[in-house]
């Protein structure tokens, strides 16, 4: 499987990221076409205490071809604008393997 991740900074307003992420941004990003799953990790430090990060999600994808087709649909540009307008000055995107 492949991931594409999304790891986001602390925001300014944690209740304003949150309602906007889950209620807006989150189904959003559910209708990407060949998305199998997502997972979403809030972070809730370090182990040297607090962390500059809040949030990862991670977006599973068959192989890098799916990934690639998905990220061509209307949905994924949708999720990309939505994300732009209200952390994209938070968000670093990667893409990932799992290994077994």
């Amino acid at each position: 499987m492949v991931k594409l991740i999304a790891l986001y900074k602390q925001p300014k307003d944690p209740k304003a990221f949150d309602e906007h992420y889950y209620n807006v941004h989150v189904p959003i990003t559910e209708k990407i076409p060949g998305l199998r799953k997502v997972e979403i990790t809030k972070i809730v430090g370090s182990p040297t205490g607090k962390s500059e990060y809040y949030l990862l999600c991670e977006m599973y994808y068959d192989d890098h071809q799916s990934l690639k087709e998905a990220m061509k649909t209307d949905e994924a540009k949708a999720s990309w604008k939505d994300l732009m307008s209200f952390a994209g000055d938070l968000v670093t995107m990667m893409i990932g393997e799992e290994v077994e």
